[in-house]
């Protein structure tokens, strides 16, 4: 058996915030994210352990301030609320695009079913 490689990393408390609120966050802004599949499938992308750390800092970073209970402009402003969260999520989705998988993709799509229908 070969041994495991390690590294010497620390683990991102980013990772621990956007696991712990993402899926909340989600369904607040539900019909206001409009691409939600791209969204989600970043989401699988940023928890994969295969993905690069650099891009996995640079969607843990994104998605942190999407979940993020204060920040420039406050969600709960109805018709403004996310459009800073989507500035922040489109530029990094578009710089780590290459590293989104068709796996993370059909787990999105999946996610967003169950989601539906709950």
């Amino acid at each position: 058996m070969a041994p495991r490689k390690t590294t010497n990393r620390k683990p991102d408390p980013r990772e621990e915030q956007v696991r712990a609120d993402f899926w909340r966050t989600l369904k607040r802004a539900a019909g206001r994210v409009p691409f939600m599949d791209e969204l989600v499938a970043a989401y699988y992308c940023a928890l994969d352990e295969k993905t690069p750390w650099r891009a996995k800092g640079i969607l843990l970073g994104a998605l942190a301030y999407f979940v993020m209970p204060a920040d420039l402009v406050p969600d709960f402003l109805v018709a403004i609320g996310f459009t800073d969260d989507i500035a922040v999520l489109t530029a990094a989705i578009t710089t780590v695009s290459a590293h989104i998988k068709p796996a993370h993709r059909a787990a999105a799509k999946r996610a967003i079913a169950e989601l539906r229908q709950s």
